[in-house]
């Protein structure tokens, strides 16, 4: 049996390390240095620089645990268990100077979620939970929004940069989301947005075509903190189906009624 709560909070501790390194460069970053993955898919070297320091601080922790990583790193697990990282969730903002972007680390067994941790690093502000141990900002418990309706709730969504096949689709459900709810943000971190969403910042976050390390740290966070995570179909797969819905209860079920409908219209 693991100790998550311990290895958690070694977790945050890493990450602490690893935001010191990040917010140093974006003040000399070099703009000549960028890549790109695919269209409109942005890397620079802090990416990948980030990414080797949280693998090589991870391995100490746990040495024979497999990995997921944005940036290329994937080996196989030795003992079920496997990190799921996004180095720098939030890049293209970082290229461009704009303070919202974050470290999303997830650690998964076969069968169930085991830790989330996602350092906000403009902010300083690091959220983190693990199984069956609540849901933390930088050591005070947090809960999702008390909000009762979508009415009151504020939502946050990302839009897509590359795949535009299901714009329509997708431009219906931010129609049925702007007459219902108090107002629609994109923050450009989907780690962030769901770190919101476990704090109560944000009533709900829905987006298509995200990673696993996109949103693996996060909603584990918005799991332990009380809310509920799902599919357009209101399916738990939602790393698997590359979407996802986030929200207290309550506005978690008018979310995904819009959203489905609006979906498959």
């Amino acid at each position: 049996m693991q100790d998550y709560k311990d290895i958690c909070h070694k977790v945050v501790k890493l990450t602490d390390e690893v935001a010191s390194f990040i917010a140093e460069e974006r003040t000399n970053f070099d703009s000549s240095k960028i890549e790109y993955k695919g269209l409109n898919d942005l890397v620079s070297y802090v990416d990948k620089t980030a990414e080797k320091k949280i693998v090589d601080g991870l391995m100490k922790i746990l040495p024979d645990a497999g990995f997921i990583g944005e940036e290329g790193t994937n080996r196989s697990s030795k003992n079920g268990l496997k990190w799921i990282i996004d180095p720098l969730d939030g890049t293209t903002n970082f290229i461009h100077g704009i303070p919202i972007f974050s470290i999303s680390i997830a650690l998964i067994s076969t069968t169930d979620y085991c830790l989330g941790v996602v350092r906000e690093v403009n902010l300083n502000e690091c959220f983190y939970a693990w199984k069956d141990g609540g849901a933390y900002l930088n050591g005070i418990s947090i809960s999702v929004s008390s909000q009762q309706n979508l009415k009151s709730g504020l939502i946050a969504t990302g839009f897509p940069y590359y795949d535009f096949e299901k714009m329509p689709q997708y431009m219906n459900i931010l129609m049925g989301m702007m007459e219902g709810c108090h107002g629609i943000r994109r923050l450009g971190s989907a780690a962030v947005d769901l770190a919101y969403v476990a704090c109560g910042r944000l009533e709900g976050f829905f987006e298509y075509n995200l990673n696993a390390w996109d949103v693996a740290g996060g909603s584990i966070i918005v799991k332990e903190a009380g809310g509920t995570v799902t599919t357009f179909s209101n399916e738990d797969t939602f790393i698997e189906d590359r979407e996802i819905i986030a929200a207290p209860p309550t506005i978690h079920k008018e979310m995904q009624s819009i959203i489905y409908k609006k979906w498959n219209s």
